[in-house]
């Protein structure tokens, strides 16, 4: 997606209408590539977003705030020295390029109304937010380079102020036909025609390439070779057109929705996209704000993601080891019932050994047909202190196959929690939930807490919010929940349940709890069905054909003492088998009538 030239036009034609003349309260730096500016007048406040990202750079007003650091950087001091208290008076994109300069007139150090401008290159990896003073020299930069990383220009304190390099293509909205066509024909012929409009046109991005093409009646793989006379003389004009509407301030804004995604913007409706819901009327400021915020959420969830994950195998591995382990010490316990066996075969056979005996041969009849067996002694015992070595061995092994079981078993129930939190942590798509997942992990004490919450004192605490299970409404008014991570597993099931609602899980499987809330009802078959089937999607099976999700009462579902969060027994359970259906999930999901 591209926060091309047309966008950056539309948005500096809406700056200019809504914050020309506002006054800069305050500056903030939320992170190394991202600034706030924000903004009074007697018309209201607004916060305006300055990003120098390399992925994620932009320039708007937005709705969102973010956490500032307790220091603020270098940078947000100088912007705070130089620009709070100065107004806004104009605003101009240069050119066709992404490069927005942002003129405010502030006082200077004696005291003297004076121009500042920042600059706002919007170039990828080689984003920059450049002050300069009134005689266009830098003040500094939230990035600084030297002539060592670019040849062209220097971005330090004190250097001249000097624009990218110019690329050398037309201007869309001024070329003419003849000189149009001369540039597309000097491509290669096996070149795609989008590919080919980037490269000779001032301003075009790639999806603005390709709605130019379709626009001209163009096929998606269309080549130069197969542009004739028609084919230029379409696609001259259907640019020209797009140029010269945006350099009239006639702009379309458009967000394109793909399954609930937000996939693609523009300044102008895409007609090109196949399978995607176009939403027009809103701004292109409000646009841009909702797409960069779904997609810095998606960077947090996907980066918090990884990280519990690591955790959770980490932990999941280590503890596969220590099974492996325990299972083979539990195994060398089992030969006490050996030992039981021959210090009783040793008892019941003293009036044949003496001391000095080094071996026992008797007959075992504790094992069917009486099969001979040899005992080894020890010649320095007697016989009867022989067996009651072999008595000792037996209370020895079968003590340590006591704790062997108990620790084996703990271990288990350690590794099921552990994958529930894996499998929870894969299905979430919230930072929220994540966050949720990660405090889960602290309490058990698996992660370290974060610096701000081990420096917090007592009184400072927030309490903590009660867990927000997923609420679905399904056919006849039933009230569904699913947990989405632990903690809302045990509040689903051990606080808002009642006795006589019914209770899913997929069997042996980690996964969500998923409630129905009977209300005294009975549940119809297609309820339990639509909730079972919400369980599978929920679990690590979501990907199966086939899915076992155990069905009880609630009242027959209980959690031992000392359980991890999310663990519990149940019995007198049923077992549907059905198939994770996604199209299900997404209607339940999107349906108007969702409880809140």
């Amino acid at each position: 997606m591209p926060y091309d030239s047309l966008v950056m036009a539309a948005i500096c034609h809406e700056l200019n209408q809504a914050i020309v003349g506002y006054r800069i309260e305050r500056v903030f730096q939320p992170d190394s590539s991202e600034v706030h500016l924000l903004l009074h007048s007697p018309r209201g406040d607004s916060r305006l977003l300055l990003s120098a990202h390399a992925r994620l750079a932009r320039v708007h007003l937005t709705r969102h705030s973010k956490t500032n650091p307790v220091n603020p950087p270098a940078f947000c001091m100088l912007l705070r020295k130089h620009l709070e208290g100065g107004r806004i008076t104009g605003i101009q994109q240069q050119g066709l390029d992404r490069i927005m300069h942002i003129t405010i007139e502030a006082l200077d150090e004696l005291g003297r109304l004076a121009e500042k401008r920042l600059v706002c290159e919007i170039m990828g990896k080689h984003s920059n937010l450049i002050l300069l003073d009134d005689r266009q020299q830098i003040i500094d930069g939230i990035r600084r380079y030297s002539h060592s990383v670019s040849r062209h220009r220097e971005v330090l304190p004190g250097r001249p102020y000097i624009a990218p390099p110019a690329q050398p293509k037309a201007n869309p909205g001024q070329v003419s036909e003849e000189r149009f066509a001369a540039l597309l024909l000097e491509q290669e012929w096996q070149l795609p025609v989008p590919t080919a409009l980037q490269q000779i046109l001032n301003g075009v991005s790639p999806v603005l390439a390709r709605e130019i093409c379709f626009r001209a009646g163009l096929e998606p793989g269309a080549k130069v070779e197969q542009c004739g006379q028609y084919e230029i003389t379409s696609l001259w004009r259907t640019a020209r057109e797009i140029f010269t509407s945006a350099a009239a301030g006639r702009f379309a804004p458009c967000l394109a929705w793909q399954k609930n995604i937000p996939n693609d913007f523009a300044a102008l409706p895409l007609t090109h996209l196949d399978g995607c819901h176009l939403v027009q009327g809103a701004s292109m400021m409000e646009i841009v704000d909702l797409y960069y915020h779904w997609q810095k959420k998606q960077e947090q969830t996907a980066s918090l993601k990884q990280a519990l994950l690591a955790v959770t195998r980490r932990e999941i591995s280590r503890l596969e080891k220590i099974i492996a382990l325990q299972a083979e010490s539990l195994q060398g316990a089992a030969d006490a019932e050996k030992w039981r066996i021959y210090g009783e075969l040793v008892t019941a056979n003293l009036y044949r050994l003496q001391k000095g005996d080094a071996v026992l041969e008797a007959e075992n009849y504790y094992e069917p047909d009486s099969p001979p067996v040899s005992i080894p002694l020890d010649p320095q015992l007697t016989p009867s202190q022989n067996a009651q070595a072999y008595f000792k061995k037996y209370n020895k092994a079968r003590a340590t196959r006591q704790a062997a079981t108990a620790r084996l078993e703990q271990s288990r129930q350690e590794l099921a929690y552990l994958q529930e939190v894996e499998t929870s942590v894969q299905l979430a798509e919230e930072p929220e939930t994540l966050q949720q997942i990660r405090r889960e992990l602290v309490d058990e004490g698996y992660l370290a807490p974060e610096r701000a919450e081990t420096g917090a004192r007592k009184s400072d605490k927030t309490p903590p919010r009660e867990p927000q299970p997923l609420k679905l409404l399904l056919p006849g008014d039933y009230q569904v929940l699913v947990g989405k991570n632990n903690r809302q597993n045990d509040h689903i099931t051990m606080r808002l349940a009642r006795p006589e609602d019914i209770w899913l899980h997929t069997k042996d499987i980690p996964g969500a709890h998923v409630l129905i809330r009977t209300a005294g009802r009975p549940v119809p078959e297609d309820v339990l069905l639509q909730a079972a089937c919400l369980a599978a999607y929920f679990s690590r099976a979501r990907e199966a054909t086939s899915v076992p999700v155990d069905y009880t009462l609630r009242k027959h579902v209980r959690k031992p003492k000392g359980a991890k969060p999310g663990y519990v027994i149940y019995e007198e359970q049923k077992t549907l088998y059905v198939r994770p259906d996604p199209e299900l999930v997404e209607k339940l999901l999107n349906s108007s009538g969702t409880p809140d």
